[in-house]
């Protein structure tokens, strides 16, 4: 583990130190959410902020971990500190927010809480184009270091992130994740995703994810180009159902959940 934690920080340090930064407050927000009995749609203020925490610090480790095969120093450097400004900033307004019980999402209550909300939408929205180019220059630059297998999957990895990361605007345009009903029903544990109605956060969880499972799989289990395509095909498509389903109203686990209590 030491290893792999120095490999990461040799890579990238300055995404590999932001990471961690994420991930220790995302540790901390779980320890406050034991000491915290504020309820934001159902469930506790912390909950949203320990999610956002930890999925920017594996996304930045991710990230640094990949940019450090690209042979363009300059524009690594740069990305860097977008990650960093534009991520940091969503943490910690994520944060505030849930500590004063408000909603950080969605929010239009006030002018100032619907600038700040653009504001989180444009981070988030500059953050996924530059990703994106990133991906465009792991298309355009040779890499004879990788095997082609993984190289393929980082590719699709980032190709997937970038759709679903903008998949999300589909939320932000309607105020909100539930399709069907109103925000804060019953859903499954921890990530709470509607049992009950269509939910927009399931595709875009898993688009988005794509680019740490698929460079996973690939490297360690697939080993081969053809493989890692049709894995890539089929996760899309998975991401693509979730996403249609969500749009008809219809509940993922609904059905599974109910069983379960019966």
């Amino acid at each position: 583990m030491m290893s792999f934690l120095q490999q990461l920080a040799y890579r990238d340090e300055s995404l590999f130190i932001f990471g961690l930064c994420n991930l220790f407050s995302a540790g901390l927000y779980i320890v406050f959410s034991f000491f915290s009995k504020t309820i934001i749609l159902g469930v506790n203020a912390w909950i949203k902020p320990i999610k956002f925490a930890l999925s920017i610090g594996i996304f930045s480790l991710t990230m640094g971990w990949f940019i450090a095969d690209l042979n363009a120093p300059a524009i690594t450097n740069i990305y860097n500190w977008a990650v960093i400004i534009f991520l940091g900033f969503e943490n910690v307004y994520i944060a505030i927010q849930a500590a004063r019980g408000q909603l950080s999402h969605f929010n239009r209550s006030s002018p100032v809480y619907a600038f700040m909300f653009v504001l989180m939408g444009l981070a988030a929205a500059l953050t996924t184009l530059f990703t994106g180019y990133i991906g465009l220059l792991f298309l355009s630059q040779d890499f004879p270091a990788l095997p082609a297998y993984y190289l393929l999957a980082i590719r699709l990895g980032i190709f997937l992130f970038v759709i679903f990361s903008f998949q999300g605007a589909m939320m932000g345009a309607k105020l909100s994740h539930t399709i069907g009903g109103e925000d804060g029903g019953p859903g499954i544990p921890i990530l709470n995703w509607s049992t009950q109605y269509g939910d927009l956060r399931i595709a875009h969880f898993i688009g988005m994810h794509a680019l740490q499972l698929l460079p996973l799989l690939s490297f360690y289990a697939f080993k081969n180009v053809l493989t890692t395509a049709i894995a890539g095909m089929l996760y899309a498509l998975l991401a693509i159902y979730t996403l249609l389903r969500a749009q008809k109203t219809r509940p993922l686990f609904g059905e599974i959940f109910k069983n379960s209590v019966q």
